[in-house]
């Protein structure tokens, strides 16, 4: 397995690495305020059945990852005999001197074998190289085996938006920082 710096923004293959997620359990993001003080508490708790994710195609976003990626050349790609395995499309945010990490995932079939640390830690490696300060994601509050693998590669929970999806979605954002 080779990790090296993508050089294009293949749509097809990126839906199938990114197929979404099935979690039993979920962060539940409870908020009290008063005039003196907000408190947030993140508690992870069972869910009555499980919560299935599958993401849809957006065009937008693929037009959008493949000038990051074309542009800013600190994407990076998993291979396994010169095939795409794993994607992280990164994008590099002069003003607070990150990376801003849109999409990372490992396909199926390859999670548990040490390719989504491997591409974090060159990740990591990347941006330290570029000058740059911290790694940033977000994720949902649904998305527990992503929240502990960025919780076992470094990362800490560093935020949480309650509106930053559609009503519709009940999912909470947690955004993610590791330091580099």
């Amino acid at each position: 397995m080779a990790v090296r710096p993508l050089t294009a923004f293949n749509a097809l293959r990126f839906a199938e690495i990114a197929s979404g997620y099935v979690s039993s359990q979920s962060y539940v993001v409870h908020k009290e305020e008063a005039v003196a003080r907000t408190t947030f508490t993140v508690v992870l708790e069972d869910l009555d059945s499980p919560y299935v994710k599958r993401w849809n195609e957006d065009p937008a976003d693929s037009v959008k990852y493949h000038t990051i990626v074309a542009e800013q050349g600190l994407s990076l790609g998993a291979y396994e005999d010169d095939i795409l395995i794993g994607v992280a499309v990164a994008e590099r945010r002069d003003w607070n001197r990150s990376l801003w990490v849109w999409e990372f995932h490992v396909h199926e079939a390859y999670r548990g074998r040490g390719v989504g640390r491997r591409m974090m830690d060159t990740l990591a490696d990347t941006a330290r190289r570029a000058g740059l300060h911290a790694l940033f994601c977000e994720t949902q509050n649904t998305n527990v085996g992503a929240i502990r693998f960025y919780r076992s590669v470094g990362f800490e929970l560093d935020g949480v938006d309650r509106s930053f999806y559609p009503p519709e979605i009940d999912e909470v954002a947690i955004f993610m920082k590791r330091r580099v």
